[in-house]
């Protein structure tokens, strides 16, 4: 992790070394008032890029203490962001020196650079704005996610009451959890972490469900920001534009931000702590040290937005260790920010979460287990290393490496991880057997995607061994060309002792992206797929082309026969990094999808009226509208038990009005709620869906047709 060697080390003659210094551009203006400009420009994008990871900092912070002690209402929320919003940014931005900021920025940054970026992440936002959908039913989990949040935005505590008392104290033949939302001790607990629900909550609190579906757009503008200053720390200032042009561009990018996932929030506190701990690799002071803190502390907190964010932070682990190990002064702040910010996870998790952490568990405890093995490791590690005879002896050893063969060979071992991940669908057909109820359910939808594309029926099949090429359809093959080429030149360089700012990146891009390709673990249908793809492997390939590129860029300005080439490749670069992106996203673009749905529910609210109890009848439509008829109109409902007969409604009917309710019956069609009384539709929508599609990129969308119908059974 020293600094990079300077570039006339090559083995040159001394006039050769000196006229090709000559010739190379001066790193720095060489005039006060362009140096001024300079760091002021770099100090704007230092602190715009890290601002929204500080800002969710702040919030999540204020809010899991509220929530955990049921108090988690506007009032109480915002009296506490703003004082601790200040102080987090005030910590964050501190720099006595004013230079302390733009440490971290691999050269001088001009104006174009910064305006660029903020551009960029402004237009996405805006955009997503304009096309964002409107997933309230539950079906998949934006909308759980908005009606986790609409349940705290009204009641600030969980668990979720499922108002058994509106149906006469409930009843064996009624069920009020679904796939979304899990039944335990009485109560429902929504399905997920608290995390982004809580920020969702903000946006309901200002401007109702419309401003709750806003954050996604907002946070996904936050996320190309914050991206565009980590390409500016590790690639180049001059390159941030293009790496947030790329990111925006992107299709799964431009999904996410259209809706509510939590992979959103994720990205931000990702490249911002990214960002934070870049800002202070090589500095010792005061405000180092506080920045570390906040660095670990935004990392830490990924896992209380994703819980399976465990995997990708093992990497910071041992990181944290390997700066302990040369006594780093930002070791320990880093260190107690990671943990507190994975304690804070893991505490909700386990009090509010508990029962989706169990559905989970049989990826989470392995994933749980190992980083118990990784902490230690490194605990052990981080000792060995410290104790003076023994870390003389790994020096020596680490510097006998370092010029050996060994970083040719990682360099080649990069190259086969991507070959093999190439030929990997030639050798191999991933197949995973269901062992639960909505394993089967997912199964069964595989099955229908395959029948509407005409493919093979085989609804065991997950598509993992295409993985890479779900990446080489969003970013492209020139994308993952210079990425295998950046990776290959890093793994060498690191192991060299050069590049230091790429340690932790490198680590964390080259691991998660390994693991995540082997078993990407969902859903294998596209777009939805692409998320799992887009929290690190898709803007982690972007970061290594774009380093590739500009590893490109600099040999050929440094060699005087090439130097003129320089530019023109640079903008054919720019041009292939770009258009396959675009190419691939542009049919979705401009093309909406779930809208309607909040004037659609408003509706359905108003047609059943205050004073009711709704029963269900039809299974897959009560596991959509019971969370949504409970938390966004306010009204009891719950769903038929598989196997209930008419007998049970009736009975279920009586109850409803032995506690002064009026019953409802809500189905899908008129014959299955005409028998309880006159039929009355009281919901249609008619909007478009996302593709679900297999084997080939997403290009278009299909039609969503959803229809209620309601009867009021008579005394």
């Amino acid at each position: 992790m020293s600094a990079q060697r300077p570039s006339g080390s090559s083995g040159r003659g001394p006039a050769e070394r000196r006229t090709a210094t000559l010739r190379l551009p001066m790193p720095f203006p060489n005039d006060a008032r362009s140096r001024g400009l300079s760091t002021r420009a770099g100090r704007v994008l230092a602190r715009l890029t890290v601002a929204p990871a500080l800002l969710v900092v702040a919030w999540l912070a204020v809010s899991l203490p509220l929530l955990m002690g049921g108090w988690f209402r506007l009032g109480p929320a915002l009296a506490l962001f703003v004082p601790v919003a200040f102080l987090t940014l005030k910590a964050g931005f501190w720099d006595r020196t004013r230079l302390e900021l733009t440490a971290g920025l691999r050269g001088p940054v001009s104006w174009w650079a910064t305006g660029g970026v903020v551009a960029v992440a402004v237009a996405f936002g805006a955009l997503e704005l304009a096309m964002g959908a409107e997933q309230v039913i539950v079906r998949r989990d934006p909308a759980s996610y908005v009606q986790f949040a609409t349940w705290l935005n009204d009641h600030g505590s969980l668990p979720v009451d499922p108002m058994r008392w509106a149906f006469g104290g409930g009843d064996p033949a009624l069920k009020f959890d679904g796939p979304a939302f899990y039944a335990e001790g009485g109560h429902i607990s929504p399905q997920f972490m608290a995390g982004l629900p809580m920020m969702l909550a903000l946006g309901g609190w200002i401007g109702g469900t419309h401003a709750m579906l806003a954050i996604g757009p907002l946070l996904g503008a936050c996320a190309v920001l914050s991206f565009g200053g980590l390409t500016a720390r590790l690639v180049g200032p001059r390159w941030a534009p293009l790496g947030a042009l790329a990111l925006a561009l992107m299709l799964p990018m431009q999904w996410l931000a259209r809706s509510t996932y939590s992979e959103l929030p994720a990205l931000v506190l990702l490249f911002g702590g990214l960002s934070l701990l870049q800002d202070v690799r090589d500095l010792e002071s005061p405000a180092a040290r506080v920045r570390a803190f906040l660095g670990g502390l935004a990392l830490g907190l990924i896992l209380l937005v994703r819980i399976d964010g465990i995997r990708d932070l093992l990497p910071v682990v041992v990181f944290a260790g390997l700066l302990a190990s040369r006594r780093r002064s930002t070791a320990p702040p880093m260190v107690a920010g990671l943990a507190l910010g994975a304690g804070a996870g893991l505490l909700e998790g386990y009090t509010k979460s508990r029962p989706y952490l169990n559905y989970l568990s049989d990826s989470l405890r392995p994933a749980l287990l190992l980083a118990m093995v990784v902490i230690a490791a490194t605990a052990l590690m981080t000792a060995a290393l410290r104790w003076p005879p023994s870390g003389t002896r790994l020096g020596r050893l680490g510097g006998r490496l370092s010029s050996g063969r060994l970083p040719d060979l990682a360099a080649l071992g990069a190259l086969l991880v991507v070959v093999g991940f190439a030929v990997r669908p030639h050798l191999q057909t991933v197949r995973r057997a269901p062992r639960t109820e909505e394993d089967r359910v997912n199964v069964e939808f595989i099955e229908q995607v395959q029948r509407i594309g005409h493919l093979a029926i085989d609804g065991e099949r997950q598509y993992s061994e295409q993985s890479l090429y779900w990446a080489v359809w969003y970013v492209g093959v020139p994308v993952v060309l210079l990425a295998t080429l950046g990776a290959a030149l890093l793994a060498r360089r690191l192991l060299q002792r050069r590049n230091g700012e790429w340690v932790l990146p490198f680590m964390v891009i080259a691991w998660t992206t390994v693991t995540t390709l082997y078993r990407p673990g969902i859903t294998p249908d596209q777009p939805w797929a692409s998320r799992r793809l887009v929290s690190i492997v898709l803007p982690g390939m972007l970061l290594l082309a774009l380093y590739g590129l500009a590893w490109s860029m600099r040999r050929l300005r440094a060699h005087p026969r090439w130097r003129r080439a320089a530019l023109p490749v640079a903008v054919a670069g720019a041009l292939a990094v770009v258009t396959p992106i675009t190419v691939t996203s542009w049919p979705l673009m401009f093309e909406p999808t779930e809208r309607g749905e909040v004037a659609a529910v408003r509706t359905l609210c108003r047609q059943i009226g205050p004073g009711r109890s709704v029963v269900i009848v039809n299974a897959p439509v009560a596991d959509s509208f019971v969370p949504v008829i409970r938390s966004m109109c306010g009204i009891p409902a719950a769903g038929l038990a598989a196997g209930s007969a008419d007998r049970d409604v009736r009975r279920v009917v009586d109850r409803i009005r032995d506690v002064s309710r009026r019953p409802v019956i809500l189905g899908a069609s008129a014959r299955e709620v005409d028998r309880h009384g006159p039929p009355e539709r009281v919901f249609r929508l008619r909007t478009r869906q996302d593709e679900r599609s297999l084997t080939t990129p997403p290009n278009g969308t299909w039609p969503l047709n959803i229809e209620l119908w309601m009867s009021e059974p008579s005394p």
